[in-house]
């Protein structure tokens, strides 16, 4: 089982209605306000590698528990809290009754004053991306103003639907990307360790995942004005947190329903990135096919598209997936070993046009995860696909022991440029489930917006 599963099922009752209040608020442009950050106090909590976590929804239940080990602090028991043992409180409750006591004893602080703040993850690598932390201000997909790219599932959006409002705090950043290049870019450029008159250092840090963590505070009213006015005519799209916007919306519809007016819920806690400075690494999700020998797959392939057999390392059979896709959709099949490789390109038009579901735009088309579960999958291998036929895996060492593993096939591809994400966005469809896995996100636990502080 990946995925912690003991809190991550449809909460009780489900989800309300999603229909709109004709009274609830809704931003004319893209609204990203200060917020007073609840932040762990290293003094009484501990050492911050510590206390923080990868996002809820990629931890499986081993790393759940080997971050609960780690400290009786860790954000881990928030966001993926368990039932109490003897039965009083489910894990919402319990989840909310352990914010309010870290609170009480010290273990997370609010900050004095609102703040945009300057979040930067720093690689071994050299690659560095900065981003803003502030309250989003909510708008539905069809303000075209913050862009969704891929679906959503009922379970999950109970699940945090419940949490949220249990505990009464935002606990994760949703991650959004935007074409910048403004005021608030500059902001975020202009940051430094090493000026005492710029905006203050308030964490710096090597969190476990190998990434050196900072973090600043923008306080300085002419410069939130600034970065206010470069956002609002723009617009974002959603890199990673669907899930959770969608709890943003549905949290804000409840409490518009319920009589409760205007509050911290019309906003969500998030992180925008401009991407073109500082931006995020863009890595594709691989594909494995259980029970279905490379060769064959490989055969069936050749009925609509050109297939070539490559007496190559894994290394070098990658890079020529990569040279095809450059000239157009292209995908690499393996076997566990690599031992066997085929490299597929060039579908054929007239069979792919046929393939692609009625309405669908030339972007949602022009896309290779498109073209491999329309094309590829439902038509020439003839599988269904759900997720117990096509699999998903984050990385080639991953995808290439799943195969292995289920005497299967791996099925690589290169990464969907941002700009291609974005356009399908734009044009209001949603693709493929797991296509793009933009990185790094966001650490868990660095701040919580609570509703509590403003």
């Amino acid at each position: 089982m990946s995925a912690a599963s003991h809190s991550r099922g449809t909460a009780p009752g489900g989800p309300p209605s999603a229909d709109p209040s004709s009274s609830v608020p809704r931003p004319s442009g893209l609204v990203l306000s200060p917020f007073r950050a609840l932040r762990f106090d290293p003094a009484t909590a501990g050492d911050l590698a510590a206390l923080t976590s990868p996002p809820y929804d990629v931890l499986s239940d081993d790393e759940v528990l080997a971050l609960e080990a780690r400290s009786e602090h860790n954000v881990v028991r928030l966001i993926l809290p368990r039932d109490d043992a003897a039965g009083a409180q489910d894990r919402y409750a319990r989840a909310a009754a352990t914010l309010q006591s870290w609170r009480a004893a010290g273990v997370l602080r609010p900050d004095d004053i609102p703040a945009l703040y300057v979040y930067e993850q720093a690689a071994a690598d050299g690659h560095v991306q900065r981003g803003l932390l502030g309250a989003l201000g909510l708008t539905p997909a069809e303000d075209e103003i913050v862009l969704p790219h891929e679906n959503t599932m009922a379970g999950p959006v109970s699940d945090r639907l419940a949490l949220y409002t249990a505990v009464e705090a935002d606990l994760e950043p949703i991650f959004l990307v935007y074409d910048g290049g403004g005021a608030a870019s500059a902001a975020v450029a202009s940051v430094s360790d090493d000026s005492p008159d710029g905006p203050r250092l308030l964490v710096d840090a090597e969190l476990g995942d190998g990434l050196r963590h900072r973090l600043w505070a923008i306080t300085d009213p002419q410069v939130l004005a600034a970065v206010a006015a470069d956002l609002h005519p723009r617009k974002a799209l959603i890199a990673d947190g669907h899930h959770r916007y969608a709890t943003y919306l549905q949290r804000q519809q409840q409490r518009w329903a319920a009589g409760d007016g205007s509050g911290p819920w019309d906003a969500g806690l998030c992180l925008l990135v401009d991407a073109t400075a500082f931006g995020p690494q863009v890595h594709p999700i691989h594909r494995v096919v259980p029970g279905q020998p490379v060769a064959r797959l490989a055969e069936q392939a050749a009925r609509g598209a050109a297939v070539r057999r490559l007496d190559l390392s894994l290394d070098g059979a990658l890079a020529e997936l990569g040279a095809a896709g450059t000239r157009g959709p292209a995908f690499l099949l393996s076997d566990g070993a690599a031992t066997e490789l085929h490299l597929v390109s060039e579908p054929d038009p007239a069979q792919l046009a046929a393939a692609v579901p009625p309405g669908r735009s030339p972007a949602w088309a022009a896309l290779d995860v498109s073209v491999l579960h329309a094309f590829l999958v439902a038509e020439l291998w003839g599988l269904p696909d759900d997720v117990e036929h096509v699999g998903y895996e984050h990385d080639v060492a991953g995808a290439l022991a799943a195969a292995g593993r289920t005497d299967g096939t791996a099925v690589l591809l290169n990464p969907t440029p941002v700009e291609a994400v974005a356009g399908v966005a734009g044009s209001g469809e949603r693709m493929p489930r797991k296509s793009t896995l933009f990185t790094p996100k966001p650490r868990t636990g660095v701040v919580i917006r609570d509703h509590h502080d403003g």
